[in-house]
C-alpha cells in the first residue's frame, strides 16, 4: 500500500512536468537508482558491498548494443524478444561468477575483490574490439520503436523506467521473504550455524549476486537506451564511484532508498552548475555526502523514517490528551 501511494502520483507527474524534468531528471533517477538498488539489496540482505554492480549493468548494456542496431557496424543483429532476455541472462551470469569468486571474503576484502573486477572489465572493455569496440564503445543504439517514436521518447522512458523500478523493488520484496532469500540473510548472520546445518553457503551467495545481476541489468538496458550509447566510460571508476554515493545518500542498510540518494544526486549533478564552477561538483557532493553521514548516518530514507514515526507519535499523543 504504501509503495502505491508514491507510484500514483508519480504516474501523473508526465501531466504536469516538462520533458526536461521527465528526462534528465526523474528518468535518469529512476534509472541509477535502480542499479543502485542491486548495490543496496546485497549490503542490507548479504551484508557485502559489491564495487562491481556498474559492471553487472555494463554487461547488459553492452549485449542490447551489440545485439540491437547500432551505428558502429560492430555485433549481430538479433530481435527484440532475444536480445532483452539475453542481455538479463549474461548480467545474473556475470554476477553468479562474481558472487563465486567473492563467496569467501567479507568486509573491505569483499569491497576490493568486487573493484578488482570492475577495474577489469573497465580496461578490458576498452581495449577488446572484437565485442565491445574498444575506446569507443557503441553508439547510436536507439530504443525499440513505439508508433511514430521509440521508447526512449521522454514520456514512454519515463514510464518504462517507472515499471521496471517498481518491479524490481518488488522482485527484491519477494525474494528475501523467499527460503532462498532467508538462506541468504542467514549467511549475512550465522554463516557457521548455517554450515553446521549442512548448507553450503556458496548457493545463496552466488544466488544474491545473480539476483543483484539481475536488477543491475534491468537499469544497464533502460541507461543504454537513455543515453543512446554505451562505452568504457559507462563502466569506469567513475560511475562506480557515482552508485556507492546514491547507496550511501539514500541508506546503504534500505534498499528503497537508493531511489532518495539518486533524486538527491541528480538533482545536485543537474544545478550544481548554477551554484558553483561545474569542476568542483566532486566538492560539493563530498560536503553532501559528509553532511549527511554526520546527521543520518543510516541515510536519508532513515532520518524520513525517524521524522515520520515522531510525526504520528506526536499526533497520537495529542489525540490522547
Amino acid at each position: 500500500m504504501k509503495y502505491l501511494l508514491i507510484l500514483i502520483p508519480m504516474a501523473l507527474l508526465p501531466l504536469v512536468l516538462n520533458d526536461f524534468w521527465l528526462s534528465q531528471v526523474l528518468t535518469r533517477a529512476l534509472i541509477m537508482g535502480t542499479i543502485a538498488l542491486s548495490l543496496s539489496f546485497l549490503a542490507t540482505y548479504l551484508g557485502v558491498v559489491s564495487f562491481a554492480q556498474v559492471t553487472l549493468a555494463g554487461v547488459a548494456g553492452y549485449a542490447i548494443a551489440y545485439f540491437g542496431p547500432n551505428t558502429v557496424g560492430v555485433g549481430v543483429p538479433l530481435p527484440l524478444i532475444v536480445t532483452i532476455p539475453l542481455a538479463l541472462i549474461l548480467a545474473m551470469a556475470a554476477g553468479a561468477m562474481m558472487g563465486y569468486i567473492a563467496r569467501r571474503s567479507r568486509g573491505i576484502y569483499a569491497i576490493m575483490i568486487t573493484l578488482a573486477i570492475g577495474v577489469a572489465f573497465f580496461y578490458f572493455t576498452r581495449q577488446n574490439y572484437v565485442l565491445f569496440n574498444g575506446f569507443t564503445g557503441f553508439s547510436g543504439v536507439i530504443a525499440p520503436a513505439l508508433g511514430e517514436g521509440n521508447w526512449g521518447d521522454p514520456k514512454p522512458l519515463y514510464f518504462l523506467s517507472l515499471i521496471v523500478a517498481a518491479i524490481c523493488v518488488g522482485l527484491v520484496q519477494g525474494f528475501v521473504r523467499s527460503p532462498l532469500g532467508l538462506a541468504v540473510q542467514a549467511v549475512r548472520d550465522a554463516p557457521g550455524r548455517l554450515l553446521a546445518l549442512g548448507i553450503p553457503t556458496t548457493l545463496p551467495i552466488v544466488a544474491a549476486f545473480a539476483f543483484s545481476g539481475l536488477i543491475a541489468g534491468s537499469g544497464g538496458i533502460l541507461n543504454v537506451w537513455f543515453q543512446e550509447r554505451v562505452s568504457s566510460f559507462s563502466v569506469g571508476f567513475g560511475p562506480i564511484i557515482d552508485i556507492l554515493i546514491i547507496s550511501v545518500i539514500g541508506g546503504l542498510r534500505h534498499p528503497t532508498g537508493a531511489f532518495v540518494g539518486a533524486i538527491v544526486y541528480v538533482v545536485l549533478d543537474i544545478f550544481a552548475i548554477d551554484l558553483i564552477d561545474r569542476d568542483r561538483f566532486n566538492l560539493l557532493i563530498g560536503i553532501v555526502l559528509l553532511l549527511i553521514i554526520v546527521a543520518a548516518p543510516n541515510g536519508l530514507t532513515q532520518l524520513i523514517t525517524d521524522g515520520a514515526k515522531k510525526l504520528r507519535g506526536g499526533a497520537a499523543k495529542s489525540r490522547t490528551t
